[in-house]
């Protein structure tokens, strides 16, 4: 690990003010950038403490949504009586991910600004175009069985890690962020950039700006919602695939579904597709096979993992089967 200054934050104004200065990263929970760190992957000269800063509410909005503070541990927002009741599918993607320790550190923000668990991206002996950009990607022709099949390029195949936010881009969540020029909202589905031939540029975040917080919509009465991962062992695994579902139903047919895939694109992967498939449809196997086909259909395998194509569409399907199961 780099030697470091450490500094702590006193409040949201002077860390933006801070957040400017080269070589600068914030810390919050430190469950992903402490391990960078300490794997010289990532090498910043300075480090902010940002976990005194008051962003660690959970509160209601005036149109009856839910503001997330950026500060939010995720075992909190996991246990929050308004996100079980309300946005289960949220809960559920929290508490299937890391484990009850990290869970209790990682904030809402630092989720959402994870790291790939790319090999090559972790391993300094390996070129890689996200971590050194023009390097090449070592996960092209190396062993890539957890990479990604959706939004890949010639330039980068890592996938995105966050469960948290495969669930909040199918509830359409929003995010707020704070700079130096001043605030905005941007929709977490706008949030990450696809690797392109930048792949070292994950997300809309200019140098200095902090997520403030994350918002959720008024969920229609009768809204229904459930996630599904699928992984190599039970607990403290990354998914290989997973599916966030969100529906209002009218009898057994869609009147209006939100899909989002995880452990399968290089960002979280909202599937306009397979909504496009199902709304105004019956919930039925026939059509539930149409939408996950739909949502793959622009998949692309390499050598090591060509089932994770055929996985997430029995993972979308279950999802659909259960999250309708009751209509």
């Amino acid at each position: 690990m780099q030697a470091f200054q450490y500094k702590k934050a006193n409040d949201v104004d002077g860390a933006i003010g801070a957040g400017s200065t080269a070589g600068l990263k914030f810390v919050a929970g430190g469950t992903t950038l402490i391990d960078l760190m300490k794997l010289n992957v990532e090498r910043p000269t300075m480090v902010m403490d940002i976990n005194s800063l008051p962003l660690t509410k959970i509160e209601k909005t005036a149109d009856g949504g839910l503001r997330i503070g950026a500060m939010v541990r995720n075992s909190d927002l996991a246990h929050d009586l308004t996100v079980q009741k309300g946005y289960p599918v949220l809960s559920q993607a929290l508490l299937s991910g890391a484990s009850p320790q990290l869970r209790n550190m990682a904030s809402t923000g630092g989720n959402l600004l994870q790291r790939t668990r790319c090999y090559y991206f972790r391993d300094t002996a390996y070129p890689c175009n996200k971590r050194n950009p023009g390097s090449g990607c070592s996960a092209i022709d190396g062993y890539n069985r957890i990479h990604a099949v959706l939004g890949t390029s010639e330039h980068c195949i890592a996938t995105h890690p966050s469960d948290m936010a495969v669930a909040m881009v199918a509830l359409e969540a929003s995010v707020q962020v704070k700079g130096s020029n001043g605030e905005r909202t941007v929709p977490l589905k706008d949030f990450y950039f696809v690797p392109g031939s930048t792949p070292n540029r994950e997300n809309v975040l200019a140098p200095g700006e902090l997520i403030m917080s994350v918002t959720l919509p008024r969920l229609a009465d009768g809204t229904r919602s459930y996630y599904l991962k699928r992984r190599d062992r039970a607990s403290y695994e990354f998914a290989l695939a997973s599916a966030a579902v969100v529906a209002q139903m009218q009898g057994r047919r869609f009147q209006r579904i939100r899909i989002a895939l995880g452990g399968v694109g290089t960002k979280p992967w909202r599937s306009t597709e397979a909504e496009t498939v199902l709304e105004s449809h019956e919930a039925s196997a026939q059509n539930f096979r149409k939408a996950s086909e739909a949502a793959l259909s622009g998949a692309k395998a390499m050598h090591d993992n060509a089932f994770k194509i055929e996985l997430a569409k029995r993972t979308l399907v279950r999802a659909l089967t259960v999250v309708t199961s009751a209509a």
